[in-house]
This record gives structure tokens, C-alpha cells and sequence, in this order.
């Protein structure tokens, strides 16, 4: 393993905590692997694989009525069930538009929570984060944007998505598949963009310019970034997943670093 520092964070003047893992092994750490901050939105990523292992359970479907009413529990997963950013009442009828929901996503906690019977917190502990041996990583807070981690468990949590063990590949595949697509809809942070691909939890870079990741990563790269200035992305094709952790409000200075530092990552540990 790697220690390292990357050269795009040399003058990013906050905390800048790194980490890149294939398949089987980390390869390469930047700062304190244990150190625990806040994922805002990289929460959602982890939200829904704690949805996929009930998925497979067949305790939910992604064909059930969850959220508004018409919507499904895969209109909450691709942000088209028409929730807004935050609160109750829609905004469009669902699939018509992708809305990226805050609310959305703890409507599915919720519906999931319902299904299973516990809390989905308790739920998320079972079935994901303890096998995954994620033993920093705390998911008590919002299910859409509450969750604390570490660069070590967010790494475990990326061979899962490379290599999953707690559901098939064929579910990982669709879930990292574009999901009703050419739908116009807002990044936050970068625009609007007339086909804004995401999968299940997941956004999908697609087409997309600007984009919080460089232009040698391909269009299949599948990710999140959070407003608390993380990241976790997932690149198959070359077998390498990155996390960032920063612990300050995303920013100029992260918009500035990310796309040259995740086209280091994918240069220096990429397949």
C-alpha cells in the first residue's frame, strides 16, 4: 500500500484526506484512514445498498408504491419521484423530470424501515455496515445526508461495489445502470444538464460538463459527492474506487482540486 500525497491537493487548504482501493486491496492512503467526518450526500450511495440487500431479501421491490402518490421505491433511488430538495409536496408527477431529493431519499428509509421491521439505522448496521467491517462508520443520523465515515470504511465500501458480496452483481449492474433516461435535471454545485444519468443512488457521469470528476474518467464512472466536501467514486472499467473527505462545506477550492485529482487517481492505480 501507498502512503501518499497527491499533487492536485497541494494547495487545497483544508483537510484533505485520500484514499483508492480495487477489488481486493486499499492501494493507496492520503492523511488519517480512521479519521471520522461527515458525508453529507456520500451518505445516499450507502443508503441505497442498505435498500439493495432488502431488495434481495425480498422484503421490498423497486416496483413498490413509495413516496408521492404514482411513485415507486425506484423514483426515490433516481431522483425522479418528484420530491424536491427538501419537504413533502411535489414539484412534477413522477419520472417526468430528475429532482434531486434530500427528501426522497428518507422517504426510502422509511418505506424500507416499514418493510423489515426496525429502524432503518438498525437495519443499515445488520446488513451493511457490519459485514462490511465498516466499524468507524456511524449511520444514525438522515438516511439522504446523515451519515459520519472514515477514508477505511468508505474504501471497504467501494470493493463492495466493485467486487459486491452482500448482493448479486446482476442488482449492482442495474444499479450502476442510467435509470428513465434523458432526463433533464440539476447537480447541485453545476447546472443543469439536459440528460443528467443516474443510476439507483448513484449519479453517473454521462456527458456531463462540468463534472466534479476529470475527463479521463470514463462516462460509466458512478459516485456522489456531499456538501460537506467528500466524495466516493467507482470506476469499473478499470477496477479502482477513490474517496475524499475534506470535513469543511464544498466549495471553490474543492471544485477546483477534484477533477485533477481524480484524473491522478485513475493515472497512477487504474487498470
Amino acid at each position: 500500500m501507498d502512503m501518499t500525497t497527491f499533487a492536485a491537493t497541494a494547495d487545497f487548504p483544508h483537510t484533505a484526506l485520500v484514499g483508492v482501493t480495487n477489488s481486493a486491496e486499499t492501494l493507496a492512503l492520503q492523511g488519517d484512514p480512521q479519521q471520522v467526518l461527515a458525508l453529507a450526500s456520500v451518505t445516499k450511495p450507502l443508503t441505497a445498498w442498505g435498500v439493495f440487500v432488502a431488495i434481495e431479501q425480498g422484503l421490498v421491490d423497486l416496483d413498490d408504491a413509495a413516496g408521492p402518490e404514482g411513485s415507486t421505491l425506484q423514483n426515490l433511488l433516481d431522483h425522479t419521484s418528484g420530491l424536491p430538495f427538501e419537504g413533502d409536496e411535489p414539484q412534477h408527477a413522477p419520472g417526468a423530470r430528475r429532482t434531486y431529493s434530500n427528501a426522497g431519499f428518507d422517504a426510502l428509509a422509511t418505506h424500507v424501515a416499514g418493510a423489515v421491521g426496525m429502524d432503518f439505522a438498525q437495519w443499515m448496521t445488520q446488513q451493511v455496515v457490519g459485514p462490511l467491517g465498516m466499524t468507524s462508520t456511524d449511520v444514525t443520523g438522515r438516511p439522504s445526508a446523515g451519515a459520519q465515515s472514515s477514508i477505511a470504511d468508505l474504501l471497504a465500501f467501494g470493493r463492495e461495489v466493485l467486487h459486491p458480496t452482500l448482493i448479486t452483481p446482476e442488482l449492482r449492474d442495474y444499479a450502476l445502470t442510467v435509470s428513465h433516461e434523458g432526463l433533464r435535471g440539476l447537480v447541485p454545485g453545476y447546472g443543469t444538464f439536459a440528460d443528467n444519468q443516474w443510476g439507483l443512488g448513484f449519479e453517473l457521469k454521462g456527458a456531463k460538463t462540468p463534472h466534479w470528476t476529470g475527463d479521463t474518467l470514463p462516462a460509466e464512472t458512478a459516485g456522489h459527492f456531499g456538501a460537506q466536501g467528500s466524495f466516493l467514486f467507482v470506476d469499473r472499467s478499470h477496477d479502482v474506487a477513490a474517496a475524499f473527505l475534506s470535513g469543511v462545506p464544498f466549495g471553490e477550492d474543492h471544485k477546483r482540486i477534484w477533477p485533477g485529482l481524480t484524473d491522478e487517481i485513475l493515472a497512477r492505480y487504474g487498470r
